[in-house]
């Protein structure tokens, strides 16, 4: 028979037993003859030894999201994370929102604040800032799982305790309501945006377009990947699979446009085949001249002015990746040559190529130059 204390049982011979779920334990143990008031006090001693154990097993969740977030940056940059700097600036503007909250109160509402100030450009303060699309936001919330889950499933306390009892399910913005397909710039277009850019944005926007090399790639080519064919007379370059996107080698192929960028960038930085130095606004004639320097991103001041110089606000840094596919299309260039030629992961993908495959790769990426001007064609096909 029930009591008036829920889990305290009493049977018809006086005998009380308690028998009760808390907090997915059950609680049982058989007290004999004893007074409702002892039983009452025997099942709060057994919850008070549950409540205290999963304290226990959940004292890793005391330490703070910017504690959490900055192992995980520490191990980023031990692991040598191609993407590490930008999961830093993640990881900065998180903080401003979740960073002083206990692992343990984390949940997908803790983000509801910063997916909002951050789609309508404020900052946590309520501040004016800049606007994002709803793909920024989620790039974000995609560290702040990582974090999460590495808080829950790998990271543990020096008596072996998870720092996180569980990792919780943070949603993600719909990112198909503002997404943009690609947009492959016309002949015309390349002939107008080109001489806006300054000079050393412009050579590497032409060498975009002639192999298909993303914008991280281009800011991030070494002296050191490249490798030459003594053969065709020419380098490739051997992009490590660290520092390329789907995280495999790629062999950059360059046509006669790229190898001549390349030829006039030597001697530059001993490191980085595409810098720029500022030059001296006074004192020309002084020693020693402005250090070259590595460049962040193409998608810089200079890269906007240009665009909206030229009359093409529209124009991405992507799209010159995107143009280059276009025109191996349009020059009859076959699937399997053109995955190749743009790095793209396709089954039994070779990590190296015969002296005979380069000189064929590289005739085909020559081919982009020969191409009519139809992308405004096709964009009004396509609708």
């Amino acid at each position: 028979m029930r009591t008036r204390t829920s889990g305290v049982i009493v049977a018809e011979n006086g005998e009380r037993t308690i028998d009760k779920q808390y907090k997915g334990h059950r609680i049982f143990e058989r007290l004999g003859r004893v007074s409702q008031d002892d039983a009452e006090a025997k099942l709060r001693q057994h919850q008070a030894r549950v409540d205290a154990q999963q304290q226990e097993d959940q004292r890793g969740a005391d330490q703070l999201f910017r504690v959490a977030a900055g192992k995980y940056l520490l191990e980023c940059q031990a692991n040598k994370v191609r993407t590490v700097e930008t999961i830093a600036d993640h990881i900065v503007l998180l903080n401003h929102w979740v960073g002083d909250l206990p692992l343990r109160a984390v949940c997908n509402d803790s983000f509801q604040a910063f997916k909002l100030d951050r789609l309508a450009g404020r900052t946590a303060g309520g501040q004016p800032a800049r606007a994002v699309k709803p793909a920024t936001v989620n790039r974000a919330l995609e560290v702040a799982r990582t974090v999460l889950n590495r808080a829950a499933r790998v990271w543990r306390t020096r008596d072996g305790k998870a720092w996180l009892g569980s990792a919780p399910l943070i949603e993600l913005l719909d990112e198909t309501v503002t997404s943009r397909p690609p947009r492959p710039i016309s002949w015309s277009e390349q002939h107008k945006l080109f001489p806006h850019l300054p000079g050393h944005l412009e050579r590497m926007a032409l060498f975009s377009v002639n192999t298909g090399a993303r914008d991280e790639n281009v800011c991030g080519l070494r002296w050191e990947w490249e490798r030459h064919v003594p053969d065709v007379k020419r380098s490739v370059f051997l992009v490590p699979s660290e520092e390329f996107k789907t995280a495999r080698p790629y062999v950059l192929v360059l046509n006669d446009v790229a190898w001549r960028i390349v030829q006039l960038q030597r001697g530059k930085h001993p490191d980085y085949v595409f810098v720029y130095r500022r030059e001296r606004e006074v004192h020309h004639d002084r020693e020693p001249k402005m250090p070259y320097r590595r460049i962040d991103t193409m998608n810089n001041t200079g890269f906007q002015t240009a665009r909206r110089e030229a009359g093409l606000p529209q124009v991405r840094v992507h799209d010159l990746r995107h143009t280059y596919g276009q025109r191996l299309r349009a020059a009859g260039v076959s699937k399997e040559d053109r995955a190749v030629l743009m790095g793209h992961v396709i089954e039994d993908m070779p990590e190296h190529y015969a002296t005979a495959t380069i000189a064929r790769l590289i005739e085909l990426a020559n081919s982009v130059s020969e191409t009519a001007d139809q992308t405004t064609i096709l964009r009004v096909v396509n609708g």
